[in-house]
Parts: C-alpha cells; sequence; structure tokens
C-alpha cells in the first residue's frame, strides 16, 4: 500500500493507528462538494435530530419558497414569513436558528466562502457557534467535510471516540478529554486519525450485524 503524508505519520507515530491503516487501507476521505458556509450551516440546522430523509424533504420544500434559486441567500432567507418556513417542516427552533444565521452571515459574523479560506481552525470555530443552534461539533464536520482541514480532531462525536474505545480495546468509553490528550501524538494530522476511527467503529458495527 502506497502511504500518504497522513497515514505515513500515524503510522510512525502509533502501532494502533499502523495497525487500522493496514486493516482499512488508504486515507480516502475526499471534501465534498464547496458551497458557502452560510448555506452548510442552513443545512447542518435542517439536518439536527432528524434521519437522512426527512430532512432532505425539509430542504428541498425549503428551497421551493425561493423559484429560480439553487439556495436562497441570507437577505431572502431574512425576508421570507416564518410561518411559510416552518410550513416546510422546520420547528420554530430552526425557524429562529436559520435568521439567526442569516443575519450574522450579513454582519460579516459568518464568513464568506472567500473569507474562510484565509482562518484558521479556531478562528472558525470561534465565530460560528456565535450563531444560534451551531456547536462545536457541527462547525468542526464543516471543517472536516467541506474545507478539507487536516488536523480536526471531534472529540465529542461518539463515532470517534466508540472507534477509539474499539482501536484500543478499552473497556469503557473514553472521555474527550483523554482523546484529546492521547491524539496529540497524531498533529498535524488528526482529521485523518478521526477518519480511521470512523472506520474502526464502522467495521466492528459490520461484524455484528453479520453476526
Amino acid at each position: 500500500m502506497k502511504y500518504s503524508p497522513q497515514t505515513r505519520h500515524l503510522a510512525r507515530v502509533d502501532p494502533v493507528m499502523r495497525r487500522l491503516i493496514r486493516e482499512v487501507g488508504p486515507f480516502a476521505l475526499i471534501p465534498k462538494v464547496r458551497r458557502t458556509p452560510f448555506e452548510s450551516l442552513a443545512r447542518a440546522i435542517a439536518f439536527q435530530q432528524l434521519h437522512e430523509k426527512a430532512a432532505e424533504s425539509i430542504l428541498k420544500r425549503f428551497i421551493a419558497l425561493f423559484p429560480g434559486r439553487r439556495f436562497p441567500r441570507p437577505a431572502e432567507l431574512l425576508t421570507a414569513h416564518a410561518d411559510a418556513i416552518r410550513g416546510a417542516g422546520f420547528s420554530g427552533a430552526k425557524v429562529l436558528a436559520l435568521r439567526d444565521l442569516a443575519a450574522k452571515t450579513l454582519n460579516g459574523t459568518v464568513p464568506t466562502g472567500r473569507e474562510i479560506k484565509t482562518l484558521d481552525d479556531d478562528a472558525i470555530v470561534e465565530r460560528l457557534v456565535e450563531v444560534r443552534g451551531i456547536g462545536r461539533w457541527t462547525v468542526e464536520m464543516l471543517l472536516i467535510f467541506q474545507l478539507g482541514r487536516p488536523d480536526v480532531l471531534p472529540v465529542d462525536d461518539f463515532g470517534v471516540r466508540n472507534g477509539f474505545r474499539i482501536a484500543y480495546c478499552r473497556r469503557t468509553m473514553p472521555t474527550p478529554k483523554e482523546v484529546l490528550c492521547y491524539g496529540e501524538r497524531w498533529k498535524p494530522y488528526r482529521t485523518a486519525a478521526a477518519w480511521y476511527l470512523w472506520r474502526a467503529a464502522d467495521r466492528a458495527k459490520q461484524e455484528t450485524t453479520v453476526l
């Protein structure tokens, strides 16, 4: 197997990661289609606490409120009637979150697609968690899957912690702090480490299903 810089580093500093890399194969995380931070976070709000199909249906009805648009602009969302947005399937709390997102995009708290590329990870987290309904985990998913940032370790993610428990043969679920401390050795490629931990959790789930 040809090693990438990420897998070469992880295999060198951590024998458990070296074994995972051999079992799983090459690091294969490819960032999704680029979206503006506004659109990415609006979609994240839609998906909160919902199954994928339900969230996609709500998003489709929501976008249909703005004919001719692939996705509404912040100013258009702010002028849309709250009842219409709720009619698409959003809860009252999510309508408030969407409106706050739009307002903070217009006032510059939420960076543009161009500006966000110039910011470091901590600055992005600091600014985006100011939006109602957006927490650190949501921003970390944006950093990983939209921006392709290489050194993000979402220690509050259940899959990451469960993958760590499985890969490192832990009897109990590790705390976020424990994963964070252990993960210091993975820098500057903690995103790849998180990806392998997700794969460890997925593989264990598949094996359980087969049994």
